[in-house]
């Protein structure tokens, strides 16, 4: 087909004019699509799936915390027998986390594929959570009880819990926008520790102590528990919810595919052993509280300095995580995390301001340690997306979660073996009995040594970690098809 001279110049012109007119077209166009792009997800939604963590923090520190507690010195059960029983429940809850993500990236419903989970879960959580502490029974029946209503309570957690890590990397695929999603979510974390680490306490002696002091706070933990559930079901209600992308249809093809990422793989290692030293600082705070300061200082402000700072520092960690990234900033964080641990070697000489300061100290540390494992797991999550192009969010974070719940559940297992080489002494009555100056220096070693010595390895293992920015991860665009009609010299 032949082009006319006429024809030919009558295109140049159409091609001139459009040429003219793109300059401005564009830069509007893009302006737009820049617009839509760094709005990120609304204040309102970051509130709401950051109310989720009132979940996280509940079922983590008042078990944590009081549960060990509980049975040695108001069930009268043996340190290392009650240590198992806080164990065996978590352990049950990491072997279900992978099947609880697989379940979700399979789930297709009119309310996404993680909210059914997420509320379903959360209410399971909170009706466990009164069990374990309603005192049913006392001796040895009493432990059987408890451990039942924990083990429902695990179980319910893991799905919850799954689901729930997964939905950062599936509302938004910016880096900078899901570490606001972590921050928001590490520091709810810090508010349900500091309410339920300081009020749950209170409550068992303002409710008379032993069975029934426990039975009022095991309802008040319900009820935050419940108020999470619901702030981040309905918080989350207008949350995109993300690429319907192919999921693996096997469970152990999934987790093959978690062991092909190195990164991920490093990363696991590194929650292992850090949630272990959270979880042996956590489990100890009340017999160091109790048997090792001079001054019956209390488990509430120990756990209050050492809270707090994920309220104040989040931002500082953030600034800091954009700046140097998140292995560097997780680094840092275990750094201050180990230094105050190791001074409070010297609490039981130190005045109370210094004591406090001391689990500030280490406080500051584990919110910059939380914020950047988050982090560094959404990262994994959407480069492993952009690898595969398989929604695998769920798998990913059940495999973390998994993990990181075992490390938790290896802490109160951990410190329970140290009472028992220290010759803790168990008692029935609902106050702890004396303890030998032996077994204070015991409490008072594992409450500091284990998890300065826990956290040096964590950072040795994130070493060999490196991941790419989500941001350098896609890939390019590919170039527009040139659209102009080819033409052919007038013969």
């Amino acid at each position: 087909m032949t082009v006319t001279g006429t024809e030919q110049a009558r295109a140049e012109q159409a091609r001139a004019e459009q040429a003219r007119a793109e300059p401005h077209a564009r830069p509007r166009a893009g302006a737009r699509a820049r617009g839509r792009a760094t709005a990120g997800p609304s204040r309102g939604l970051r509130l709401g799936y950051a109310s989720g963590s009132l979940v996280t923090g509940t079922f983590t520190t008042l078990p944590g915390l009081l549960l060990l507690p509980y049975l040695t010195d108001t069930l009268g059960v043996g340190a290392a027998l009650a240590g198992a029983i806080v164990f065996l429940p978590k352990a049950w809850d990491a072997l279900l986390n992978p099947v609880a993500g697989r379940l979700s990236d399979r789930t297709r419903t009119r309310w996404g594929a993680r909210r059914p989970y997420v509320l379903g879960g959360g209410l399971a959580v909170a009706a466990g959570f009164a069990l374990t502490f309603a005192g049913l029974a006392t001796g040895t029946a009493g432990a059987w009880c408890a451990a039942a209503g924990f083990l429902l309570t695990a179980t319910a957690f893991a799905f919850f819990q799954v689901p729930y890590v997964a939905m950062p990397a599936e509302i938004t695929d910016r880096q900078e926008d899901r570490v606001r999603l972590v921050g928001g979510r590490v520091t709810f974390i810090g508010v349900a520790a500091l309410v339920t680490g300081a009020a749950g306490p209170a409550l068992v002696e303002a409710g008379g102590g032993g069975v029934a002091g426990h039975r009022w706070m095991g309802l008040f933990g319900a009820a935050v528990v419940a108020a999470g559930t619901l702030g981040v079901f309905l918080g989350t209600a207008a949350a995109p919810p993300g690429p319907v992308q192919r999921s693996e249809p096997s469970l152990r093809r999934q987790l093959a595919v978690a062991r092909s990422s190195p990164p991920f793989m490093t990363l696991l290692r590194c929650a292992l052993v850090q949630s272990a030293a959270s979880g042996v600082l956590i489990a100890g705070a009340p017999y160091v509280a109790d048997h090792v300061l001079p001054e019956r200082l209390g488990i509430g402000p120990l756990v209050a300095a050492f809270v707090a700072p994920n309220l104040l520092t989040i931002g500082l960690w953030s600034r800091l995580g954009r700046r140097r990234g998140n292995r560097r900033g997780h680094a840092a964080a275990s750094a201050l995390f180990a230094a105050g641990c190791l001074v409070f070697l010297a609490a039981p000489v130190l005045p109370t301001p210094a004591v406090l300061l001391t689990m500030a100290l280490a406080g500051v540390g584990h919110a910059g340690q939380l914020l950047f494992l988050y982090a560094m797991l959404q990262d994994c999550i959407a480069a492993d997306t952009a690898r595969t192009s398989r929604r695998q969010a769920g798998v990913l974070s059940g495999v973390f979660t998994t993990v990181e719940g075992l490390g938790v559940a290896v802490g109160p297992f951990v410190y329970g073996l140290v009472l028992q080489l220290s010759g803790y002494v168990s008692s029935g009555t609902g106050r702890a009995a004396e303890q030998s100056t032996t077994t204070g220096w015991g409490l008072l070693t594992g409450f500091a040594v284990l998890p300065a010595l826990a956290t040096a390895a964590a950072i040795a293992l994130l070493r060999g970690y490196d991941v790419q920015d989500s941001r350098r991860t896609r890939p390019p665009a590919e170039p527009e098809p040139r659209t102009d009609p080819p033409t052919k010299p007038h013969p």
